[in-house]
């Protein structure tokens, strides 16, 4: 059996080209390298043809893209065989809506609310303006609606095979509402001319026995259903009297039915731009085709997680990270549900369930301890290990150089301030309309806070939004926390210094419908209890997505001081981190979240964990790399596109490419394809940006502009010099990249937290943000490699480092002493070791230990001094530094002193066995050698 807690996991990406079967393939290998759980993207049913299976459209089956139960069998006995655990990555926030494949969500659209799963979406039924009825709003059309309703693009069609009418528009299927299916029949057995055959008769005979406006009902529209497919010829009279409803450009009256009955559904076609102001379903982030679900509803709750209780209970499946848990409406209900849904499966004396949660903690942020909850995917762990390497003395060199390019002082708060207006102006304008209509529908619903008008409250909360520092509190239908009462008047506070407007009194009624004081039992005012909780609990579901997008997808790609510190979970103006300081947050961790995940790659992040370590190297460089992006700037002004205003790239995006360029330059080797996965990424980064180009509204002119740019930069005829400057900076910092590399692998398998490997990371990782991240991986190189590293020739695998087989040596080397001494870095403490010498500065050294049994872990960092100005490997003589381990017994500890120089003999980092000089024995002989002691 796996550990009940992994010692390392490896992320596999699933697709149709990578299925169930192929990923048993890699297990043989997965088991080698060290790891013990695999880390399995969604393997739900999820759209077809999707590339990251997040848009999961049936929780109750198996991705049959993926190879179905037939493929999964294949795997789980791989796994099996080979002793790893599998952890799924669950989706329980959003799934996969319009098209034609979301069962729950095409039966909400013909039935309406009278529909068993509209309870799963999360819908305002009467936000529709101008409209009698209730409705969801469908914002798939491509062009306007009466474009493409008189163009024929939308086609009501009959299905033989269920007795049912759809429309569809393309690809989208939109069901009828049985009940107009009496009208439609008449008026389509009129059309045919077959009101007095016997098949029309028949026709019109089983439409009579349904009179009234409400029927055939939902009890009552199977047997009608199946009564019309009964019925002999009735599937050609229909196809011909379709012509009543096809519309057309010269077809003015077919066009008015068809819009006359689309109009009397449940559910209202729009253009697609309509969805951002209009839009009246909880999405995820902005994402119209993933529909948010109510989980917190028991009987949704119940059939999303049928068939993870099963493979829970089969022995399957043996631990969960769960996707997006600030989207759902109260997190704290949702893991209480699933820790008893849990033991339910496995039995109350069955060891601890490995649980994780994709939460993204910003600065001195605290993680509630939620219910069987062993910590995050690690992503804030990732941020502490990158700003340890940075160089603190460069930054303000390089803080200068961004003023200077920009034009913008090197301060984040006004970029998030501007992003977030920005959004909340475009892209999740209807989700704060919502929200505003329920807050003033609250002050509206006492005499005490009529008064306060809605486009009053409106400006509150925008500036109560504007202010939130981050993601989302984590209040309950109980009395908010004291952490969430402090972020609560924090940003009202913020908010009230800004108000400029009669009436300041509007933010104590905001504050208290946010903390839901309004309904204390002991007030004397008298609000709507459930619209109070609505909307408290609404409010926390929607300042997640709008810290997501304003900071990780607008302000990430406009501030470009340094970007390694640009990433998920990260603080773009973010300063570097003190050894005393890293050794604290360790210490913590180990106390409070030993068992949570920690992360340098995922297919979140904005560039690869190794093209992330070359740019920190930038800290240490920062008067060359001045001077070269000054000669850069000038050997390509010819090459900026410039029409009127516009200039192609913008400064500030143009320095931002030459560091991308840098960071993912290949250290080995030619990549033809360079060029354009570099075009795709700056489209996406500039419309992510959303200031010269965007997503709503793309500049042609200006992305054709960053591509001809691009194309003529990267062109060895045109920009020869260019290119081999870029070239010896590139190769500069590619060896401080990967000594940094090498620190960061070593901090990850040896801190405190469950290592997780990003696939193909074991090799370089030079990608960009997705999809360049998920991207085929060469695993047969990698079994070639691993076969290699069984008695690993360093000096060879040194000299050959630009291929990356070094670091794939080198994760064997920690993964396999994870193993060995699995209860040290399990459930270790963490104890920091004093290291003196000239070289203090560039040496980070710890212990981990449990009982007798002990590991001392020493890395280097900052290595610009160490290389010949980045062009050498560093030698172990180098480093004039010792590190202080007192009450430990290892392989080179003289007098309590372990030399760094004596342990750095290969690789700048070096984990080391030990045991308390209380304990009796040796230190084993099986971790002596270079392998395992002085090639660490």
């Amino acid at each position: 059996m796996p550990p009940a807690i992994p010692l390392a996991t490896y992320r596999l990406q699933l697709t149709a080209d990578f299925n169930f079967e192929a990923a048993a393939r890699v297990v043989p290998y997965l088991k080698a390298l060290g790891i013990s759980h695999v880390y399995a993207s969604p393997f739900m049913k999820a759209r077809k043809g999707s590339t990251h299976g997040y848009d999961i459209t049936d929780h109750s089956k198996l991705n049959p893209e993926l190879g179905g139960e037939e493929g999964f069998a294949k795997l789980s006995a791989a796994l099996q065989q080979h002793d790893l655990g599998l952890i799924l990555d669950f989706v329980p926030n959003h799934v996969g809506v319009h098209f034609d494949d979301n069962p729950w969500w095409l039966d909400v659209l013909e039935w309406g609310e009278a529909s068993p799963h509209a309870a799963s979406f999360d819908i305002d039924w009467d936000q529709l303006p101008y409209r009698a009825r209730g409705g969801v709003l469908l914002p798939i059309i491509g062009t306007s609606y009466g474009h493409a309703l008189e163009h024929g693009d939308i086609e009501l069609r009959y299905d033989a095979s269920e007795g049912s009418f759809s429309c569809w528009y393309f690809e989208h299927r939109l069901p009828i509402a049985p009940e107009r299916y009496g009208e439609m029949l008449r008026i389509i057995v009129k059309e045919a001319g077959e009101e007095h055959s016997d098949a029309g008769k028949q026709i019109l005979e089983l439409v009579s026995r349904y009179p009234g406006l409400r029927h055939p009902n939902r009890k009552e529209a199977p047997g009608f259903k199946a009564a019309l497919m009964a019925v002999p010829g009735a599937a050609d009279i229909i196809a011909r009297g379709l012509s009543a409803y096809r519309a057309g450009p010269d077809r003015p009256a077919q066009t008015l039915a068809l819009h006359h009955l689309l109009e009397r559904q449940n559910y209202k076609l729009g253009h697609w731009r309509l969805a951002s102001s209009d839009i009246n379903y909880r999405r995820f982030f902005d994402v119209n085709t993933l529909a948010g679900l109510r989980v917190e509803d028991a009987g949704t709750f119940e059939a999303i997680h049928r068939l993870v209780k099963k493979l829970i209970a089969d022995g399957r499946l043996q631990g969960l990270r769960l996707d997006h848990i600030d989207g759902l409406r109260d997190p704290a209900q949702y893991f209480q549900r699933l820790r008893r849904l849990i033991r339910d499966a496995r039995g109350p004396a069955a060891a601890p369930f490995y649980v994780v949660i994709e939460k993204i903690l910003c600065e001195h942020e605290k993680l509630p301890s939620f219910a069987g909850v062993h910590g995050t995917t690690g992503y804030e762990w990732m941020n502490v290990i990158t700003q340890l390497l940075i160089d603190g003395n460069g930054l303000e060199p390089l803080d200068e150089i961004w003023r200077q390019i920009s034009n913008r002082p090197p301060k984040l708060a006004p970029v998030i301030k501007d992003a977030k207006r920005r959004v909340l102006e475009t892209l999740l304008t209807s989700e704060f309309t919502v929200l505003t209509r329920l807050l003033a529908r609250i002050a509206n619903g006492h005499y005490s806070t009529r008064d306060y008008s809605e486009d009053s409250l409106r400006r509150a909360l925008e500036l109560y939004v504007l202010h939130f520092p981050v993601y989302r509190t984590y209040l309950t239908t109980a009395a908010p926390t004291e952490a969430d009462r402090k972020l609560i008047d924090h940003a009202i506070a913020g908010a009230r210094a800004e108000w400029f407007a009669s009436d300041g009194s509007i933010f104590e009624f905001l504050r208290d419908a946010l903390t839901m004081d309004l309904i204390k039992r002991d007030r004397s005012t008298n609000h709507s209890v459930p619209r109070v909780r609505r909307f408290a609990l609404k409010v926390q579901q929607f300042t997640g997505p709008m810290m997501a997008k304003s900071l990780e997808d607008t302000s990430f790609y406009r501030f470009h001081r340094l970007l390694p510190l640009n990433e998920v979970g990260g603080d773009p103006a973010a300063h570097a981190l003190a050894i005393a300081d890293f050794h604290r947050l360790m210490r913590d961790r180990a106390r409070h979240w030993p068992h949570g995940m920690t992360a340098t790659a995922t297919h979140d992040t904005k560039r690869g964990e190794d093209a992330r370590t070359r740019l920190a190297a930038l800290t240490e460089l920062p008067s060359d790399w001045t001077s070269s992006v000054a000669r850069w700037k000038t050997l390509n002004a010819p090459h900026v596109v410039v029409e009127g205003n516009m200039r192609a790239p913008s400064a500030a995006f143009e320095y931002m490419l030459y560091q991308t360029l840098v960071g993912i330059w290949p250290a080995s080797g030619a990549d033809d394809s360079l060029p354009g996965r570099l075009q795709a990424y700056a489209l996406k980064a500039a419309r992510e940006g959303k200031e010269e180009t965007s997503w709503l509204n793309p500049n042609e002119a200006y992305e054709n502009g960053l591509r001809m740019f691009i194309e003529r930069i990267l062109d060895r005829e045109r920009s020869s010099e260019f290119l081999q400057s870029l070239e010896t900076v590139a190769r500069r910092l590619a060896l401080l990249g990967a000594l940094n590399s090498l620190t960061q692998l070593t901090l990850k398998a040896t801190m405190p937290g469950v290592p997780d490997f990003y696939q193909g990371t074991e090799f370089w990782d030079l990608s960009m943000v997705d999809p360049d991240n998920r991207r085929p991986v060469d695993f047969a190189a990698r079994e070639t490699a691993l076969r290699e590293a069984e008695k690993p020739d360093w000096a060879r695998l040194i000299e050959l480092w630009p291929d990356g087989r070094v670091k794939l040596g080198w994760t064997r080397h920690l993964l396999k002493m994870r193993n060995e001494l699995a209860a040290v870095f399990t459930d270790g403490a963490y104890e920091p070791l004093e290291v003196t010498g000239r070289h203090a500065d560039h040496i980070v050294a710890f212990a981990r230990c449990r009982g007798r049994e002990a590991a001392i872990v020493v890395v280097a960092r900052a290595f610009a001094p160490f290389t010949d100005s980045g062009r050498v490997w560093p030698h172990a003589d180098a480093f004039d530094a010792a590190v202080h381990v007192p009450g430990y017994k290892a392989e080179g500890v003289q007098d309590g002193l372990l030399p760094v120089s004596s342990i750095f003999t290969h690789l700048p980092a070096a984990v080391i066995p030990a045991r308390s000089e209380a304990a009796a024995g040796q230190i084993g002989k099986r971790h002596a050698g270079p392998a395992a002691v002085a090639a660490t």
